[in-house]
């Protein structure tokens, strides 16, 4: 009798089976609560025997599998005519570059059936990663040959989506969120909106326990600067969010790398119950230990691309016994068999002879087990996916209409779009508030910057120097709030690599992520922009009143969506984070040159106007412009203020009046000491501003935000698929 403990609300008891799955433990249970979350602890008796014969609906079928790639290599080719280097005592040579083929897999062939953990090993370099690749649909159609058929139909892509989970060696989880909150999150993403929230709820306390989570179920998950859960746990909670709605079929790619033996075991018990609950898992592995050895149904070793045994962990000291090399009895089977492949990989035939001997051995061992296979009924791929969600697995199929196409039988995502971005928005909401260091050094950037502008340009006057400081506090004013937004990059950087794991088998839709990921940044946008506007506007003296200040808020939370969206964009291009802040400093320093306050439009190189264009810094930096020069009864140089930016500055007043009395005579026109000389038009003129109104500028800023967004999307469409070449 096997102890099985899950976290249920029950109203019945449930029949023994052996090692059930979650959708089964959930048809003998009640709704919870609404109003009661604290969970209700059962010891379910389960027993491991059946007076039914367990059946085995699904086998995964792999023939010939072969994948090549294209290497550069370099050969030197010595010289012809006996040149010799500077120094004369060697012929000089040449290299070129020649491509050349190299098989990752070179014809192999397996099965995998419900109910079995199958391990495939082998050194580093040997396969393992990209065997996992290919049955997972993650190398472009064309570049492997060969055949996966699951209960003899070729898979299609989206089937596979959506009735398979892969599991990445490394762990991409939110470092803020809790177990619990984690597996509840992609609950709200797997499982289909016809489920209740609270069998939801009680699908992942079930799942909490069946992981062994329960005493980290409250702790969060953590990362550098934060403390949270071990290593092995982490694992194991990525294993959880890519089976919460019970996949017929799992990949993992080495999920006990860097992980200790006894964290190592546990991922790995892990997989054994969900294996047992009648999913196929098929994981890649480096070194297993000796208990690691029990735990496995089926092993496949591979050297070089070509599999060198395909078995059970218990046949394989009679298959190195007739290859003539048996395994010491005290010998850990699977490390000599590893190292012994090593040796043969370095020996002059290589592991040839042992490939050969492989096939030879898997035929004999074919026809003698003939008539001796367990049973399969036979059950076409329709019939299996239907058998499986009538007993509880596959819950995203729940509610699905059953065509005769098995594509048919299960929806592509679980729920609707504006349910993905509910969920989405919360997420990221929830990690972002328990992080508020994060949000609190963009504002502090912010106020800092905004302060030190407001008490350098103090209370500006409309004096020849007061109109050209006006300009300067501008263009600085409208760059800085492209350069705080960079601050975030690390942050879309984390959220890029998450999108991806979860995009890749239609957890939701990608739309709906960068719908969302929009709205959520939108309220600290707003926030600092008025934030900014209030510390400056007054207190450099802009004009306008309060509909100039209405006007210049516009015009920087336009700057912020901008400038958030181009880093966004960035995010889903550069690879880690410290190319992307070179690349946002000096695209920014562009951006700021070609605006038009160091060189006007007029005076820009013909071959260099294309940048002046495509500049984020032009248009709200001219919309600010025209906010502050548009009043046609304003004055900003009278008389003998002319003179303020020439040498003729330090003469007496009554020198300057002499002066213009003459320019008076000269030109014809009466010139006094309080004439108006130059307007706010004359000085939108001087600095080339006569394209665009001030809205149209606000408006073209805020088209540059969606611009970026719609980028960001293509990146991520793009890198989503993730498929090898």
């Amino acid at each position: 009798m096997t102890r099985i403990v899950a976290e249920v609300f029950y109203d019945q008891q449930p029949p023994a089976s052996a090692s059930p799955s979650l959708g089964e433990l959930l048809k003998y249970v009640g709704d919870i609560r609404k109003d009661d979350d604290a969970p209700v602890h059962r010891v379910l008796e389960m027993s491991e025997t059946s007076n039914e014969p367990r059946s085995l609906p699904f086998v995964l079928k792999f023939n010939n599998l072969t994948y090549s790639v294209k290497v550069r290599r370099k050969m030197a080719i010595p010289a012809l005519f006996g040149g010799r280097d500077r120094l004369g005592d060697r012929p000089v040579g040449t290299e070129t570059m020649f491509s050349s083929t190299k098989d990752l897999l070179n014809d192999i062939s397996g099965e995998a059936r419900d109910g079995e953990l199958v391990a495939v090993l082998g050194a580093s370099g040997s396969g393992k990663s990209t065997l996992i690749d290919a049955l997972a649909n993650r190398i472009a159609k064309g570049s492997l040959k060969g055949t996966v058929t699951l209960n003899g139909e070729q898979l299609e892509s989206r089937l596979l989506k959506v009735i398979s989970a892969y599991v990445m060696q490394d762990d991409l989880l939110f470092p803020m969120l809790t177990v619990e909150e984690t597996l509840m999150f992609a609950a709200e993403f797997r499982l289909p909106r016809t489920l209740s929230k609270s069998k939801k709820k009680l699908r992942v306390q079930a799942l909490i326990d069946q992981l062994g989570l329960r005493n980290a179920a409250k702790t969060v998950i953590g990362d550098e600067g934060h403390r949270g859960v071990s290593g092995g746990e982490r694992r194991r909670v990525s294993i959880g969010i890519d089976i919460i709605h019970d996949p017929i079929i799992l990949f993992l790619d080495e999920p006990t790398s860097g992980l200790d033996s006894t964290s190592a075991y546990m991922v790995v018990k892990v997989l054994q119950r969900i294996a047992q609950s009648g999913s196929i898992v098929i994981m890649s592995i480096h070194q297993p230990s000796y208990r690691l050895l029990g735990l496995l149904d089926r092993m496949l070793f591979l050297s070089r691309g070509q599999p060198v045994y395909n078995g059970s962990p218990a046949d394989l000291p009679l298959f190195f016994s007739d290859f003539g090399h048996p395994i010491p009895d005290k010998e850990n089977r699977t490390e000599f068999a590893l190292d012994l492949i090593r040796e043969l990989e370095v020996s002059p035939g290589g592991t040839k002879r042992l490939v050969e001997f492989n096939k030879a051995w898997q035929n004999m061992k074919r026809s003698r087990d003939v008539g001796n296979e367990t049973p399969t009924h036979g059950l076409t791929l329709k019939e299996a996916i239907s058998a499986s969600i009538s007993r509880g697995k596959l819950v995203s199929g729940a509610g699905a209409n059953n065509g005769t196409n098995p594509t048919s039988m299960v929806p592509t995502f679980a729920n609707p779009m504006w349910k993905e971005m509910v969920v989405l928005s919360k997420r990221s909401i929830t990690n972002s508030r328990r992080m508020p260091e994060l949000f609190g050094i963009r504002l502090a950037a912010v106020m800092v910057t905004g302060f030190i502008l407001a008490t350098v340009f103090w209370n500006l006057d409309n004096s020849p120097r007061g109109v050209q400081e006006r300009l300067g506090f501008f263009a600085f004013a409208m760059s800085t709030t492209f350069y705080t937004c960079a601050d975030a990059l690390p942050v879309f950087l984390q959220e890029r690599y998450i999108f991806m794991r979860e995009t890749a088998y239609n957890a939701y839709h990608r739309s709906s992520y960068l719908l969302s990921h929009s709205l959520v940044a939108i309220p600290a946008l707003v926030f600092l922009s008025f934030a900014f506007a209030v510390i400056t506007f007054w207190a450099v003296g802009l004009a306008g009143g309060v509909s100039g200040f209405i006007f210049y808020f516009f015009v920087i939370l336009a700057s912020f969506w901008a400038g958030s969206s181009f880093v966004t964009f960035l995010s889903g291009v550069v690879p880690h984070v410290m190319l992307g802040y070179t690349i946002v400093v000096a695209i920014l320093a562009y951006f700021l040159l070609f605006s038009g306050f160091f060189i006007t439009r007029d005076r820009i190189p013909g071959y260099w106007i294309w940048f002046h264009y495509l500049s984020l810094v032009k248009y709200p930096y001219e919309a600010v412009l025209q906010n502050e020069f548009d009043d046609p009864v304003k004055c900003f140089i009278r008389g003998t203020q002319i003179f303020d930016n020439s040498p003729l500055a330090v003469v007496d007043e009554s020198v300057k009046a002499r002066l213009l009395q003459s320019m008076s005579r000269s030109l014809g026109v009466n010139i006094s000491s309080t004439t108006c000389l130059t307007t706010g038009a004359d000085i939108l003129k001087q600095q080339g501003i006569t394209d665009l109104s001030k809205w149209d500028c606000l408006w073209v800023t805020v088209a540059w935000g969606f611009f970026f967004r719609i980028l960001f999307y293509f990146c991520l469409l793009w890198g989503s698929k993730n498929k090898r070449r």
